[in-house]
Parts: structure tokens; sequence; C-alpha cells
């Protein structure tokens, strides 16, 4: 039970911010401070992991604060996140039996490219809005969540796992909303466009 919540949780952060995950678990290993995490992370809590990571993530915290630059970003995460994630679930499940471990692999790297495609969506439809101030509040409350979700797996696996269950049916709903935001942004970029040169006419 307390490998199944935590390689959920891993697999749910990891969709969102990859870096932050492997951050706090290595922190989390190192100094004591999220209980359950299994030995087999150990290697996340060395030094020159930790450093990697704190730096790829500091990369991250700044590049989800620009709203233009965030889609490309993303765009190049696609396959570093659910292969990260799935890496990850390798490493916590290798206790496991080859299959349950086979299986863990798989859903974690789909699981995470799911959270990765509702977070693109996410950024896409707050382009409607591209205000630096509200990609920030965006980006903290993911950082933010990434670490209680992860807290919460390890360490409360029995309250963990609906949480984390209908978090990821959530993010389902989410996706499908965010497509249809995204797919219908041509038109109101196009939209903006016509506003404007109506505008410019008036003025002429």
């Amino acid at each position: 039970m307390p490998t199944f919540s935590g390689i959920l949780g891993v697999a749910l952060a990891s969709g969102v911010n990859l870096y932050a995950t492997v951050l706090t678990l290595g922190l989390g290993i190192r100094y004591g401070w999220i209980s359950g995490l299994p030995p087999e992370l150990s290697v996340l809590g060395h030094p020159v992991i930790l450093a990697i990571a704190g730096v790829l993530y500091a990369a991250e915290f700044v590049a989800d604060k620009v709203p233009f630059f965030t889609p490309f970003w993303d765009a190049i995460h696609t396959f570093i996140r659910p292969l990260g994630a799935a890496l990850l679930a390798a490493q916590a499940g290798s206790h496991l039996d080859p299959v349950a471990r086979t299986a863990a692999v798989l859903l974690s790297g789909s699981i995470a490219l799911a959270t990765h495609s509702t977070k693109m969506g996410a950024r896409l439809a707050a382009h409607t809005v591209p205000e630096p101030m509200t990609h920030s509040l965006i980006s903290i409350g993911e950082d933010v969540g990434v670490v209680s979700l992860l807290v919460l797996a390890w360490s409360h696996p029995l309250i963990a796992i609906p949480v984390l269950l209908a978090v990821f049916v959530a993010a389902g709903f989410l996706l499908r909303l965010f497509y249809r935001t995204v797919t219908g942004m041509p038109r109101w970029i196009r939209s903006r466009f016509a506003g404007r040169a109506n505008r410019g006419e008036e003025f002429r």
C-alpha cells in the first residue's frame, strides 16, 4: 500500500514538475522530514543529485513565470517528465516482483504524461490572460501542490490513495476542458487581431 501510494504520488507530481519532485524526495531523504520513503530512493539524497535537481528546478521556476516561453519549456518536457516518472517508479519499486515493477513503470509514465498534458493545457488556457502575475501564481500553486502530494503520498498512504485518485480523475476532466479551450484559441486570437484592426481603421 505505501509503495502504491508513493509511486502514484511521484507519477502525478513528476508530470507537473519533475525537478521539484526529485528535489523534494532528495531533501526528504537527506534530512528525514518525509516519513515512509523507501531506502531504494536514497540516491536522490546524494549532494550531486540534489545540486543538479536544484539548478534545474531554479531554471523551471524562472521559465514558468515567463508567459510566452512556458509552452516551449513544457513542450521540451513532454518526453522528460514521463521518462523521469518511470525511472523514479522503477527505483522506488525495485523490491517488487518483476511483473509489478514493470506495471508500475508503465503506469507511472502514462500518469505523468496525463498530468503533464493537463498542465500544458492549463498554461495555454492561461495565455488568454497574458499577465505575468497570473502565471506566477499558477506556478507557485503547482510547486506547493507537488510538495504536498509527495508528503501525503509517502507519510499517509491510506489517506493519500483516494486523494491521489481524485486528483487523477480531476486531471482527466480538466484535460478535456483545456483541449476545448486550446482548440478555440486560434479563433480567439483572430478575433483579437480583427478587433485591433477595426479600432485602427476607426482612428484613421
